[in-house]
């Protein structure tokens, strides 16, 4: 039976305390990238009031989240959800990743090939297969999101054992989705109306197509999709 999905409410470090008390699974919290290094003061100061598990994401930089990111977890006092790596920055993270004992995001372009090409390499530097969780990426709207659902679907067949052969343990891992992030991005998302109606019908969508954890970005949205299980 397919475990229960976990969504994650990903909100910028300066707005992290006022939703401790929100009902989802997973606090996400983003760090910027002008003010990174003021902006872990902050999280050190937060870790003891924050009760549920945590993602901690980096800025999006490559050449900032080398340094970012392992100075986030020097400071952390529990395992939590680090991301996120790609072909650009893994080398620099991975290592920090293991020490700590901390799950990965590993994000690719969105092909299967390269999603299991960044698998190996990740795991070959010693990371276990059951720390990483697959970032497919995925456009948040049109042909995009299409393209991109095909491909969660195509990676969860190839991931699972079947009747007729056993799944690629390279691809067997649990997929963490932006989509509304994506979502958050487009023109038709600056009426705030509409931008939750655009962020639950991406997630619902990443939900069908087999995702295993769901970042959202509207607080409201949490509930909304949780009423939806």
């Amino acid at each position: 039976m397919k475990d229960k999905v976990k969504y994650i409410l990903q909100v910028p470090i300066y707005e992290a305390e006022k939703n401790l008390t929100n009902d989802c699974d997973i606090l996400g919290i983003k760090f910027s990238e002008e003010n990174w290094e003021q902006e872990l003061i902050i999280l050190k100061n937060l870790l003891p009031k924050i009760n549920k598990p945590l993602m901690l994401r980096g800025c999006g930089n490559d050449s900032v989240d080398i340094n970012l990111l392992p100075s986030v977890m020097d400071i952390l006092d529990r395992e939590c959800i680090i991301g996120i790596a790609n072909e650009n920055n893994y080398k620099n993270i991975v290592p920090p990743v293991i020490k700590g004992g901390h799950k990965l995001i590993i994000r690719t372009p969105i092909d299967i090939n390269l999603a299991k090409e960044m698998n190996i390499l990740t795991s070959d530097m010693g990371l276990s297969l059951d720390k990483i969780l697959m970032d497919t990426d995925i456009g948040g709207l049109g042909y995009g999101f299409e393209y991109g659902y095909s491909i969660m679907e195509k990676i969860k067949l190839e991931g699972k054992c079947n009747d007729n052969k056993q799944g690629d343990k390279f691809l067997n891992m649990p997929i963490i989705s932006f989509a509304t992030e994506e979502t958050a991005k487009t023109k038709e998302a600056k009426d705030k109306n509409l931008a939750l109606y655009l962020e639950i019908s991406s997630a619902s969508g990443v939900l069908a197509a087999g995702a295993d954890y769901i970042v959202l970005t509207i607080a409201q949205a949490v509930k909304i999709m949780k009423g939806l299980a």
